[in-house]
């Protein structure tokens, strides 16, 4: 819980326009940590963003993931009710209950999942083993941070406990791994069929859990794509 010392403090708190984030006036940290305590809207405008452009059956699988997580804090917060740390500090709450942190139990459930996907769903394809493994260790610190800093910054706020945060933490992670598992060994052998159903082929909804590294399928192909289009574009003018 928050000290006494912390809620009998009268704080004067400003809010971040159209979130409604709210962080004592003044304090520049505060400020940061408002700020950094948005990522998980920014991450999921990234999933919509990825969905509607590339419409990969994996992201929309890893989406619902998200969605279930969420819907899991919400049970667990009205099961659980408890209150959050200095109660009516913040007036633009949309629940009064705070155990488990949902800012918590998504970034934790996105980085857990993510790490999975970095080491056990993509794997080595090309001859710069070193240099692709040093991309993900430094990706997998980055996100680690990340995590760790959405975590403290509920905690900064005092939107949350300690305790409320640690358990969101451990509820999103646990969800990760078991929602990679059950994509990876029940969903991913049904994609190809999803992937020929006609509402899929109109939507252009695709299957790539056959290719080891999308990011070095999509830049070879396009790469060769664009040379050929380039060759036949230089027969015609000749």
């Amino acid at each position: 819980m928050a000290s006494e010392e912390q809620c009998s403090v009268p704080l004067r708190w400003r809010s971040i326009s159209l979130t409604h984030i709210e962080f004592p006036a003044g304090d520049l940290t505060g400020q940061v940590l408002a700020y950094t305590s948005l990522l998980p809207i920014a991450i999921l405008v990234g999933f919509v963003t990825l969905i509607v452009f590339k419409r990969e059956l994996h992201t929309i699988s890893s989406f619902g993931g998200l969605v279930l997580n969420e819907g899991v804090n919400w049970l667990l917060k009205h099961i659980l009710r408890e209150p959050r740390p200095c109660e009516g500090a913040h007036t633009t709450l949309t629940t009064e209950y705070g155990m488990p942190s949902s800012h918590s139990q998504f970034i934790w459930f996105f980085v857990v999942y993510f790490f999975l996907f970095l080491y056990l769903r993509m794997h080595q394809t090309n001859n710069a083993r070193c240099v692709e493994l040093l991309w993900r260790h430094i990706l997998s610190i980055t996100l680690l941070g990340v995590a760790l800093s959405v975590s403290y910054s509920r905690v900064y706020l005092l939107y949350h406990t300690w305790s409320q945060v640690f358990y969101g933490g451990v509820a999103g992670s646990t969800i990760g791994v078991v929602w990679f598992f059950f994509t990876q060994e029940v969903l991913t052998p049904l994609f190809p069929k999803i992937a020929a159903w006609p509402i899929s082929e109109f939507f252009l909804v695709r299957d790539t859990s056959l290719i080891p590294n999308i990011l070095w399928f999509e830049y070879t192909v396009t790469r060769s794509e664009a040379r050929n289009r380039q060759r036949k574009l230089g027969t015609k003018l000749q």
